[in-house]
């Protein structure tokens, strides 16, 4: 991201992305359920999104897990190939 975008401007990203995983980690939002994955009986991961990226997460006795933080412009299908099926 520095090299696109201002300092100034990955800053804002990060306070954004810590802001939506706070209100994650103390139950105030749930996100929906990770479409890509439920067609395929997958069902624990969820995602929200910030101005500029989808984050997905599972919440396990009480502890957020964070898989990914995709960028709005990244191929999110070939991002869960990576990280989450680990193809």
């Amino acid at each position: 991201m520095l090299s696109k975008w201002s300092e100034a401007d990955w800053l804002k990203a990060e306070d954004e992305i810590f802001g939506k995983l706070a209100l994650v980690d103390s139950g105030l939002l749930t996100g929906p359920h990770v479409q890509e994955l439920t067609s395929v009986g997958i069902s624990e991961y969820r995602n929200v999104f910030t101005s500029h990226h989808k984050l997905v997460y599972r919440r396990m006795t009480g502890d957020t897990y964070v898989y990914a933080i995709a960028g709005h412009r990244q191929d999110f299908k070939s991002l869960l190939m990576k990280r989450l099926l680990k193809i």
